[in-house]
């Protein structure tokens, strides 16, 4: 007997997009989750739909993800309060280009691709992460697009 396993599919980007838009404007969902830690970034997962891993995480200025994919899951974010930097690689040349993208931004990163998110010099940020489908591994980058390290596991941006 022959079993098939099949593989987990993202959602399109404007299902994923709708999750954390329709997320962002329910704050006692979310707002208990906020704290800020000098030492690291914050995140803490959310209740979502199913097939989707819901996170908030928070950002003081200067504090990175690194640059990173998803494996083989999509991500949407949405900037709640404060401002983050995101840098991504410009196809074909892969340069780093990066965007500052403030409260009520909104971005969708499709399977594999690479991008970094910073809290930005302004001040302390706070963002919601939605990943389908759910977050199983992640590889690192360095600035020349050279894979670094890969983690397994269900947490966002692991180090």
């Amino acid at each position: 007997m022959t079993s098939l396993l099949r593989r987990p599919t993202a959602l399109p980007a404007p299902a994923l997009l709708a999750v954390v838009t329709r997320l962002a404007v329910q704050p006692a969902l979310w707002r208990p989750a906020v704290r800020f830690d000098t030492a690291s970034r914050h995140w803490e997962r959310l209740p979502g739909p199913d097939g989707v891993d819901v996170w908030l995480l928070t950002w003081l200025p200067d504090q990175s993800t690194e640059l990173h994919d998803h494996g083989e899951s999509a991500a949407a974010f949405t900037v709640l309060s404060g401002a983050v930097d995101e840098t991504r690689p410009l196809p074909p040349t892969g340069a780093l280009r990066t965007r500052r993208l403030r409260a009520g931004a909104t971005r969708w990163v499709p399977p594999g691709a690479l991008h970094d998110v910073r809290g930005s010099a302004g001040g302390p940020a706070v963002s919601l992460h939605a990943y389908s489908p759910p977050l199983s591994s992640m590889t690192y980058y360095d600035d020349a697009l050279r894979p670094v390290r890969t983690t397994s596991g269900r947490e966002p941006e692991e180090r």
